[in-house]
């Protein structure tokens, strides 16, 4: 008899990770496949630096770098919010027994031509110099209201409807300038274009609500990360579906998902033939069913110092927001350029060695010079390694199929777009099993 599985997921990327633990933890007879012999997928964790110089192609590190084995270099680094719901996700399956996190020193934006912390705290915008006097005033009233606002409780809403009113209406009510506008949407709030602006405030405002309430947990920046890299995490859940009964297969060949009338039936590996009524993947594994929505540079650069005018923090995140880049010919770029830095104080590089990652979605023909703002500011650089990969996302939802399709990583340093695509995909691969609703 063949092996029948409630689920199987192809691919060890974080997003396929964390849904593997989900199920795993809700009951389901699960097998995890990769088709690479390492965990991780495109956001795999690269160890020692000789393997990172391999895959790009570049002469072996010179003896300046320290010892290689001390590098783990992650391909995707993403901060993860101390309040959010991954962090929720992750100790829901207690996968955090295996894993040791550290905060992140610093969150920053880029001004008018410096590096300013980003202001979230009273005594942090009374010391910003982000913004004028009256600019202050009216922000931290807008912050007293967002910290106070309760979606249940109209009496915090200002005569404000959470529902219909826009959040442009309510930086307009508060008399927010465009500065501090772009500010609270991009380095608070996370959002990664302006669309937010003619949403319906309520998502902005529980979003500035979450970085607030992260940030008061450790009150260096709102974000941690794990020790030695996200690697450690499918390391983690390997172990966690043990506990399970589960198993993980490295190495193993995908030769054909099988279907039957249009839904998913079965995987066939080297031979070996695999029943399952549901499966969860990275598009790597169904290029038929998904569609390529942009596509995002990354440069790895590897330093011997922190980033300057950060207070020497051994690990942050700044933001180039887009009203800054004049890409596009002349006129403002649609995307961020961000910066994410960690070092040896998150064990992912030598002792005194840095590693940052500068990021945004390629608008041009000349990807390199769209984030040649974001390079700037690491000069001088050791080393750097460039890689432009595509966005994917999947062309349908999978209630059909019960193929369920994670969409690519995206350009930010943090893991919010992720989070929501992990929701979104656990509300449609337990929409049938609707006694599966413990994550929020």
């Amino acid at each position: 008899r063949m092996p029948e599985f409630d689920v199987i997921v192809l691919g060890t990327g974080l997003k396929e990770c964390v849904l593997s633990g989900l199920m795993s933890v809700s009951g389901k007879k699960v097998l995890h496949m990769d088709s690479n012999p390492y965990y991780g997928g495109e956001s795999a964790s690269v160890s020692p630096l000789e393997e990172l110089y391999k895959r790009f192609q570049v002469s072996a590190p010179s003896k300046s770098m320290g010892c290689g084995k001390d590098w783990n270099v992650d391909l995707i680094p993403k901060f993860l919010l101390a309040n959010g719901p991954l962090v929720k996700m992750l100790l829901y399956t207690e996968v955090t027994r295996y894993l040791d996190f550290k905060v992140i020193e610093g969150s920053f934006v880029y001004k008018g031509g410096k590096i300013h912390k980003v202001p979230c705290t009273e005594t942090e915008t009374h010391n910003s110099d982000l913004m004028g006097m009256f600019h202050k005033r009216r922000f931290r009233k807008f912050m007293s209201f967002v910290l106070n606002f309760e979606e249940n409780d109209p009496r915090t809403h200002h005569d404000m409807d959470p529902h219909r009113t826009t959040m442009r209406d309510v930086f307009r009510h508060f008399d927010l300038g465009d500065d501090v506008v772009e500010v609270t949407g991009h380095a608070l709030a996370l959002h990664i274009n302006d669309d937010y602006l003619e949403q319906p405030c309520l998502m902005t405002i529980q979003r500035i609500k979450l970085y607030s309430e992260s940030l008061a947990r450790y009150s260096l920046s709102p974000f941690l990360y794990p020790l030695f890299g996200l690697g450690e995490l499918p390391q983690g859940f390997v172990r966690l579906s043990a506990v399970y009964g589960n198993s993980y297969l490295l190495n193993r060949r995908v030769d054909e998902i099988l279907m039957e009338d249009g839904r998913v039936a079965a995987v066939r590996s080297e031979g070996e033939v695999f029943r399952c009524k549901q499966l969860i993947c990275d598009p790597s594994y169904m290029p038929e069913r998904v569609k390529k929505a942009g596509r995002v540079i990354r440069v790895i650069c590897l330093l011997n110092h922190p980033i300057k005018n950060t207070h020497d923090a051994n690990s942050c995140q700044i933001i180039i927001p887009q009203t800054h880049l004049n890409r596009k010919s002349g006129e403002s770029g649609l995307w961020n350029i961000y910066i994410c830095l960690l070092s040896f104080a998150h064990n992912v590089a030598a002792e005194g060695k840095y590693m940052a990652v500068v990021s945004t979605m390629v608008e041009t023909c000349n990807p390199e010079k769209e984030v040649a703002p974001g390079l700037a500011l690491l000069e001088p650089i050791m080393e750097k390694f460039v890689s432009i990969s595509n966005l994917m996302v999947p062309t349908d939802n999978g209630r059909r199929s019960q193929i369920f399709i994670s969409r690519s990583y995206d350009h930010t340093p943090h893991f919010q777009t992720e989070t929501d695509d992990i929701l979104d995909l656990y509300h449609r691969v337990t929409v049938a099993t609707p006694q599966n609703d413990a994550i929020g």
